[in-house]
């Protein structure tokens, strides 16, 4: 309860000068992406239970001669590279934990098709509500494996207090500035989750 309190109050806190960079970021989006501004993807929450994610959209929609859309890493334009270097597409997430389906720090929500995928250990990530921010964040967000990425996620389960949020937050601030571990190597963002760790 105590966290849920402080997500709020935190949000709430911050909601004038969020309110005009998520304004402002939209403009550009528009302007450099076209609309809609907002991605809007079902994602597993607590328990599993699938909310509505919500973050600025930073890819095209750039097409093949099919008709296909093209891989991630020719639809990722350098404005959609700068919004998720310095996680400005993120600001609409923080109405996800306004609402109560996600918090300012926990695993971070992935698909919901890998949920049939994982170990009962690697499950455990869903015992709290997902994060805007994590520990796998902050100890190489998506450069890191899979198994590195869901074992840091159970340990945080394992381990989450109010200070630990706290370092979180403040560590996440440090590795937007420095722009760490954004993609994988060889990947304009993370290769797919296909089971057992890999």
């Amino acid at each position: 309860m105590f966290k849920r309190i402080f997500d709020v109050f935190f949000v709430l806190l911050f909601s004038l000068p969020v309110l005009f960079l998520t304004a402002l970021v939209a403009i550009f989006v528009a302007l450099k992406l076209g609309r809609p501004v907002i991605f809007k993807q079902q994602r597993p929450g607590l328990n599993g239970k699938p909310f509505n994610m919500y973050k600025f959209r930073s890819m095209s929609d750039a097409r093949d001669e099919a008709g296909m859309l093209l891989a991630d890493e020719y639809r990722l334009t350098s404005f959609g590279r700068l919004l998720r270097s310095t996680s400005l597409d993120e600001l609409p997430g923080l109405w996800s934990v306004i609402k109560g389906d996600m918090s300012l720090v926990g695993p971070r929500p992935l698909l919901m098709e890998y949920l049939p995928l994982y170990s009962d250990e690697q499950r455990r990530r869903h015992e709290v509500r997902p994060g805007l921010t994590g520990w796998a964040q902050i100890n190489g967000r998506n450069a890191l494996s899979w198994e590195e990425r869901f074992r840091l996620d159970v340990w945080y389960v394992n381990n989450r207090s109010f200070w630990l949020d706290l370092k979180i937050l403040f560590l996440t601030v440090k590795k937007v500035v420095k722009k760490d571990g954004i993609s994988a190597e060889g990947e304009a963002t993370m290769s797919k989750f296909t089971g057992n760790g890999i």
